[in-house]
Parts: structure tokens; C-alpha cells; sequence
């Protein structure tokens, strides 16, 4: 016995909609040239010697870099400047320029409970 209720049956068609449209609900379209694109993967293939993970880095660069209000061949020179064993920790606080306190990159935020607390804890 079904129960009658005020919903409409949802097809396939329009719950794929509505999960691309949550997907990019608080993206806004960016727009750079192919040639700053371009350079950005090219670089981060040098780094990483992985096609696919230097198309995601550069993917977040260019991302953050634009949300921040800074063009991202700017941040690029950056990157240039830096040697080899900084680009690790400049790429993770630089992404991390888009993120929620609770969710930085590469930092560990161990909360400090209170004597109480910590007593009543179990190892």
C-alpha cells in the first residue's frame, strides 16, 4: 500500500541535474587563457613527472589564484623562485588561502581538551 504525499516521482535526468548543480553550487565560472594554462601544467609536470596530478595542482593554482584576486602567472613566478624542497609547503599554505580552518592541508590541529576531559579518556 503506498502513502500519498505531495512528491513527484524524480527521474534519472533530473537527479543527475540536480547533483551537477550542487556539484558547482558555489563555483563561479573562471575563465583564463590557454596559454596561462598551459604554463601552469607545464610546470607542475616538470615537478610532479605525473600528467594527471600536475593537471590537478595546476587545476587548484589557478582556482585559488583568481578567488584570491591574484593572476596566476603571478603566482607562478613565485613558484619559479622556489627550489625544490619549498615548493611542497608554499603550494600547501597557498591552497590553503580557499580553505575552512577545519580542513587546512598538510597541518595538524589537535584540539586541547581540558584536564576533565582528558581524565575521563581512555587510551
Amino acid at each position: 500500500m503506498t502513502t500519498p504525499n505531495n512528491l513527484s516521482a524524480a527521474s534519472a535526468n533530473s537527479l543527475a541535474s540536480t547533483q551537477d548543480f550542487f556539484n558547482n553550487l558555489l563555483l563561479a565560472p573562471i575563465n583564463v587563457s590557454q596559454n596561462i594554462d598551459d604554463a601552469v601544467i607545464a610546470f607542475f609536470e616538470q615537478v610532479t613527472e605525473n600528467k594527471e596530478s600536475a593537471r590537478a595542482i595546476a587545476s587548484a593554482v589557478i582556482l585559488t589564484s583568481v578567488s584570491q584576486g591574484i593572476d596566476p602567472m603571478e603566482t607562478m613566478r613565485e613558484f619559479y623562485n622556489l627550489g625544490p624542497s619549498q615548493i611542497n609547503g608554499y603550494l600547501t599554505m597557498f591552497l590553503n588561502l580557499n580553505r575552512k580552518g577545519t580542513s587546512y592541508l598538510g597541518l595538524s590541529n589537535q584540539p586541547q581538551a581540558t584536564k576533565f576531559v582528558a581524565r575521563m579518556l581512555r587510551p
